[in-house]
């Protein structure tokens, strides 16, 4: 991008003007550029010429003899031509120009205007065709529908894709964040898989689901007799990663006291096995993940400051399924493809209500709660077509991503009456209150108060550390 230059030579200029007289000066007057002006007279004309002939630059005077220039370009908008329009007015149809305009003009010119003004304007005008042509080119030349396990071409993925592809060749540890579900553990994987190590060994582990007598066991590995239990040697995660990949999922539920020695791994490469004396060293790439904000974690003291910054040297943001658009129909219709195929069922697309309701859903399980819909839908059901009567009850009528009967949070129950006395509070404070109250009513459980509130969990956790008590 940056050694390409902007190049107007014979880009194609329509002038469409009633005058003859005027068109023969607004031709001298462009002369000069390096541009092919064509010139008609009458706005079907015009419409005509640019359906063969797709000019990047059109100077339409508004006040035509068959159809005026709002007209023409309303028309304009059923081709697939995208020109760049200079509406040329006089001094008595500023306001048509204005309503140009917002209909998708350019910039527009006042008569009367002097040879370096057209040529200012029409020069701008094309060079930002250009540009926009070369951005085109180059966003598309990146665009892809999928990448390693991921599914999706919405432009939230497609920079996750390009950061996953620039971090890939590094040793650089990288650390992931997002909601649960949203594919950590596949982002994961495509780092390991598009970089040099993807040969060597990746392995996994969920902090949060091995318990934290046996974690360091897990990670480091033990020798024989290091405690009740330990029948022989073992190897651990670090060992077995050696030359690849190291995954630590929900690393935010490690134990303080274990962080210390990972930290230690992170820094040196060596580490010793639980009841071991001798010092190993492997070659490891660290990657981690964590579906809560790792500063609050540090702000909150439950995880190591010099941690943090070991490990969060590339960090990746993975984007909820409800932002990323359309991309819930190409995993839905995925995973209904290969979900079919396996259980030998004849479902081979969504209808139109189902889909709707797919889209506008929240998806508060991200893309893992979209799989399980899917595999529900084709184990338990038969048919040729998910149609809406097939999907969960609780995606047809409710706003929020929840069964009918879980706690409803009302604007009643969280503010004020405007009929009472009491003073209006400050705006944190209304906001801590209804927060706090949502999280009650759900006994604790955040993401299922932030599905309730429309927030993101990871608002909750950011928010509630900076909050004072009365």
């Amino acid at each position: 991008m940056e050694n390409e230059e902007i190049n107007l030579n014979n880009s194609k200029v329509l002038l469409v003007e009633d005058s003859h007289a005027l068109a023969k000066v607004y031709m001298e007057y462009l002369k000069d550029l390096p541009v092919d002006v064509t010139h008609v007279t009458e706005g079907r004309a015009g419409l005509d010429h640019i359906v063969g002939e797709d000019p990047a630059i059109i100077l339409l005077d508004l006040n035509l003899p068959d159809i005026n220039g709002i007209e023409l370009m309303s028309e304009l908008e059923q081709l697939k031509q995208d020109p760049a329009i200079i509406v040329i007015t006089a001094h008595g149809s500023v306001d048509m120009a204005v309503e140009a305009m917002r209909a998708g003009a350019l910039d527009f010119l006042q008569k009367p205007f002097d040879a370096e003004r057209l040529r200012v304007t029409v020069r701008n005008a094309l060079e930002k065709q250009n540009l926009s042509n070369l951005v085109k080119q180059y966003e598309s030349s990146f665009e892809r529908k999928g990448f390693h396990g991921f599914v999706g071409s919405s432009i939230p993925m497609q920079a996750v894709y390009r950061i996953i592809e620039s971090a890939a060749s590094s040793r650089a540890s990288v650390f992931i964040t997002g909601e649960s579900g949203s594919g950590k553990e596949v982002c994961a994987e495509a780092i390991h898989n598009e970089g040099v190590r993807r040969k060597k060994p990746f392995i996994a582990l969920n902090c949060a689901a091995i318990p934290r007598e046996l974690m360091e066991s897990e990670i480091f590995g033990h020798v024989k007799g290091a405690f009740t239990g330990a029948a022989g040697e073992r190897q651990g995660a670090a060992s077995l990663a050696n030359g690849g990949s190291l995954f630590l999922d929900e690393i935010g539920e490690m134990d303080l006291a274990l962080q210390s020695k990972l930290l230690r791994f992170v820094q040196t490469g060596t580490f010793q096995k639980v009841g071991g004396n001798s010092i190993e060293k492997v070659d490891v790439r660290f990657i981690s993940a964590t579906n809560r904000d790792p500063l609050e974690m540090v702000q909150l003291g439950s995880f190591r400051e010099d941690l943090y910054y070991r490990l969060h040297v590339i960090p990746i943001q993975l984007p909820s399924l409800r932002e990323c658009g359309n991309d819930i129909m190409q995993i839905a219709e995925k995973y209904l493809q290969e979900y079919a195929e396996e259980e030998q069922k004849n479902f081979r697309e969504f209808s139109p209500q189902a889909a709707e309701i797919l889209k506008r859903y929240q998806w508060p399980g991200n893309v893992r709660q979209l799989q399980n819909v899917i595999r529900n839908i084709v184990v338990l059901q038969n048919g040729d077509v998910v149609t809406e009567s097939l999907l969960p009850d609780l995606m047809h009528s409710a706003s929020f991503p929840l069964p009918a009967e879980e706690p409803t949070i009302s604007p009643a129950q969280t503010h004020p009456n405007p009929g009472d006395d009491r003073p209006i509070q400050p705006l944190w404070q209304v906001e801590r209150d209804a927060i706090e109250y949502a999280i009650s009513k759900c006994d604790g459980n955040v993401p299922r108060a932030a599905a309730l509130l429309e927030i993101s969990p990871s608002t909750i956790y950011r928010k509630r550390p900076g909050w004072t008590t009365d």
